[in-house]
């Protein structure tokens, strides 16, 4: 099964980011995803599984909860929007890879991609970065991967551009310069 990951849209898509996903079988967004328009846009390439961020407001929350725990072939997945990162975990988040025991752990918040493996609690932690223009990031960052027989492989991070440098908005939203 193939899965495209991006968080942090800030109500901005482009082309190139819903080009990336035709491969996908689902887009896992997380969060900050912004407007009701952007999930759209996302929901017309692939089927979306999304969990809101701190900048969404109550129409994305009834719509996507705070956190999405997953079975894809033999892996639980787990994802919420702010989760730290392995050795820097939010507060609470600890406490629930323990009892879900995720194989892979997704969430978005800081803008900055990270992969990394979580030794203690025996999970991928995957953060794929920022997708939107909004924040501080640099670049834009996705990430695409397969999963198969419970474990993530051929994993791809793409690089959209520069933070800044906008492309028309293909969800009728998007910033403007």
């Amino acid at each position: 099964m193939k899965i495209g990951l991006i968080s942090d849209t800030h109500s901005y898509l482009d082309r190139e980011i819903l080009e990336f996903f035709e491969p996908v079988d689902e887009i896992w967004h997380a969060g900050d995803i912004g407007d009701l328009a952007t999930a759209r846009s996302l929901q017309e390439v692939r089927p979306l599984i999304a969990v809101h961020g701190n900048i969404d407001d109550m129409r994305i929350r009834a719509l996507f909860p705070v956190e999405q725990v997953l079975e894809r072939e033999g892996l639980t997945v787990f994802i919420t929007h702010i989760g730290g990162y392995p050795g820097r975990y939010a507060p609470g988040i600890e406490k629930k890879l323990k009892v879900i025991k995720p194989g892979l752990f997704i969430c978005g918040h800081s803008h900055i991609l990270k992969v990394m493996p979580d030794r203690v609690n025996n999970l991928l932690f995957i953060n794929p970065g920022a997708a939107g223009h909004a924040g501080f990031h640099a670049m834009r960052t996705l990430v695409r991967l397969e999963i198969d027989n419970g474990r993530v492989r051929d994993l791809e991070v793409v690089e959209l551009g520069k933070r800044g440098k906008i492309k028309p908005a293909v969800n009728g939203a998007g910033l403007r310069s």
